[in-house]
């Protein structure tokens, strides 16, 4: 039951990155806040405040009529001009950088606040309109409703004058790529600090049993809690086989474990491990390097021609990559002894090194000056201090090699051949 809790409260907080998320709570608090209005008006606090404080009311009919109708069709035009925009910031963004982007502009927080204050004024002043009585005096009308009408109207003028700003700064792709660095950076970080140098070696697990997936889906997330309390209820430990941010299938080998396991444990365990149709970075970093890589490819295709775009893609890449370099290639969950008892497969640095860089020399090799930021990106990497297995430098290495000869092929001008071979040897 806890562990169904669990996963439900997971399930709702990744709503959040759904464009209608905020904008729904919005608009339902506007529906509600109107309907309390209406409850107050029924019990006469325009009445007591146009006795004690008349500026605070509305008092003329024809007047909160016409408020509420230019309102009512102002609102609408400025929601229909706004959520045109971000369809097009969405198009663009598809279009220049990188489908992958579009999630996390679609989960942009300040975004969806702002569409959701639009729909909420709508409704109040919409269900406001509603509640004036046709042939009522200036008693009936709710006069002070129709004043938080117009200072709520003021507050979407002021928001969209800041949707205006925010989206012009969300469309340059500095920002974007800033944006998922960041995240990254976080999810990175986070990961080297919850790291345990001093534990003893997993055990060998080729002859455990193995668990086949009963869903498929991108394997998004684990729920290292909920497993490290079934590992150790169970006295057992477990291999988590696919690696985060793949797309695993049904039936496909999933989990292994070193003893037998029942029905309700083996569905515990499952329910532990979340999927989804799509990827964050919030929950796999490696996401990070393929977007920002996908940026720098698609900056340097003939349609868009942008080297300056490839350039800082890179220098984003280094920084992740020199994080990188301080985790090891595999996580292990402890017990409270510090004995190993979970297993979790992540993606190999040299795996990801030759993933970013294979696609980098398919499309950047013909380019002195990228080639030459990528020899200083190894460079780097290479002479780091903070290097968690000196295996590391091996996949350095190679792909020094891999880059030397592509550019070699590609790039025939003297003055180019003998920058690539001076920067070769020093690395």
């Amino acid at each position: 039951m806890k562990q169904y809790v669990s996963n439900t409260i997971k399930y709702i907080l990744k709503l959040e990155s759904k464009i209608a998320f905020y904008p729904s709570l919005l608009s339902l608090s506007g529906l509600l806040f109107a309907l309390l209005m209406y409850y107050f008006e029924s019990k006469g606090v325009s009445t007591y405040l146009l006795e004690h404080a008349p500026v605070l009311v509305v008092n003329d009919t024809e007047t909160a009529r016409s408020l509420l109708t230019t309102f009512i069709a102002g609102l609408i035009s400025i929601m229909v001009f706004s959520f045109s925009l971000v369809m097009i910031l969405l198009n663009q963004a598809s279009s220049n950088f990188s489908p992958r982007v579009l999630p996390g502009l679609i989960s942009n927080r300040r975004h969806q606040i702002i569409l959701g204050i639009y729909n909420s004024t709508l409704l109040y002043c919409i269900f406001t309109l509603v509640s004036i009585e046709p042939n009522g005096n200036e008693y009936q009308l709710p006069g002070f409703s129709v004043l938080l009408a117009i200072v709520l109207m003021t507050l979407c003028l002021g928001a969209f004058i800041y949707f205006i700003h925010s989206i012009s700064q969300e469309i340059q792709v500095n920002n974007i790529m800033d944006r998922i660095f960041n995240t990254a950076k976080l999810r990175l970080n986070k990961l080297i600090d919850s790291e345990n140098t001093n534990i003893n070696e997993f055990p060998d697990t080729s002859n455990w049993k193995t668990i086949r997936s009963n869903n498929s889906g991108y394997f998004q997330d684990i729920s290292i809690k909920a497993l490290t309390i079934i590992t150790e209820r169970e006295q057992m430990k477990l291999e988590i086989l696919p690696l985060k941010g793949s797309y695993v299938l049904k039936e496909l080998p999933i989990l292994k474990v070193n003893q037998d396991l029942d029905d309700n444990v083996l569905n515990e365990i499952l329910s532990s491990l979340l999927f989804s149709k799509s990827e964050l970075i919030e929950d796999n970093y490696v996401l990070a390097f393929k977007q920002i890589t996908e940026i720098a490819v698609k900056a340097m295709s003939p349609g868009i021609n942008d080297p300056g775009t490839a350039l800082n893609a890179i220098d984003y890449l280094t920084e992740l990559f020199a994080l990188r370099l301080q985790k090891s290639n595999t996580s292990i969950i402890c017990d409270e002894n510090s004995s190993p008892i979970l297993k979790v497969s992540t993606v190999d640095f040299k795996d990801l090194l030759f993933q970013v860089m294979a696609a980098l020399r398919t499309y950047c090799k013909h380019d002195i000056v990228i080639v030459q930021k990528l020899f200083f990106m190894l460079n780097y990497l290479y002479k780091s201090e903070t290097m968690a297995l000196e295996i590391y430098k091996d996949a350095i290495k190679q792909e020094l090699e891999n880059l030397y000869e592509d550019a070699l092929e590609n790039i025939k001008t003297d003055a180019d051949v003998k920058a690539i071979k001076f920067l070769h040897p020093t690395i």
